[in-house]
């Protein structure tokens, strides 16, 4: 089990002491969103600040493009070296090349799928992928209703990948929060990750504090 923060929600104005807070907090990886106001209609994050805050913090990227046309984005952030690369599979017109372009780089892949999207899209690149991210929103803007469609979906997955050896792992993204996390059956999901409502709003607890929470939350 894997704690990511969503660091688009974090403040952006003083990312420094954000980043700082957020190893105190031992979060494990940071979900990095680029989106480019085409796949979905919100723009989000540039190469240069991935630069920042690879250079600031020692948390490994996950960098989630939500994106049309993915090689680009691929080719443009891959010098960043983060841990994985996730695009989405209904943006890709060639989701082998797409894989193999983050392999030849060096980083772990990842594919992405909307909460419409269904799972069987996935089953011919199970042995091939590092991770899989499973939406539970649309993507494009925090604080959404959580879908309950995705719940059928984990579900899939798991029978799908329990014939594997070594599955990809699962990170699932979009309002994760205690009453959440209740729903959803953790031996398959691996990778939790935390934005706006569990752990970026002002509520008087700290990021350390928060986490703490949601850990307690995934091991019921």
């Amino acid at each position: 089990m894997k704690i990511a923060a969503s660091i688009m929600c974090a403040n952006q104005l003083a990312l420094k002491e954000e980043l700082e807070k957020l190893e105190k907090a031992n979060v494990d990886i940071l979900h990095c969103d680029v989106m480019d106001g085409i796949f979905v209609n919100n723009l989000a994050m540039g190469p240069y600040a991935l630069e920042y805050i690879k250079k600031e913090t020692s948390i490994p990227l996950d960098i989630h493009l939500a994106t049309i046309d993915p090689g680009k984005y691929i080719e443009m952030y891959s010098h960043i070296k983060p841990e994985y690369i996730s695009f989405h599979f209904e943006a890709s017109d060639d989701v082998e090349r797409d894989i193999q372009m983050i392999k030849d780089a060096g980083i772990k892949v990842s594919i992405a799928i909307s909460p419409q999207t269904p799972v069987e899209v996935l089953e011919k690149y199970l042995d091939k992928i590092d991770m899989i991210l499973m939406m539970t929103v649309n993507p494009g803007f925090a604080g959404q209703k959580f879908n309950m469609g995705v719940l059928k979906k984990l579900d899939k997955l798991k029978k799908m990948t329990a014939h594997m050896d070594k599955r990809p792992i699962v990170e699932v993204d979009g309002n994760i929060n205690p009453d959440t996390i209740a729903m959803m059956d953790r031996d398959i999901v691996d990778v939790y990750v935390l934005g706006t409502s569990a752990l970026f709003r002002e509520d008087g607890k700290t990021y350390s504090e928060k986490v703490d929470i949601i850990k307690s939350a995934v091991m019921k």
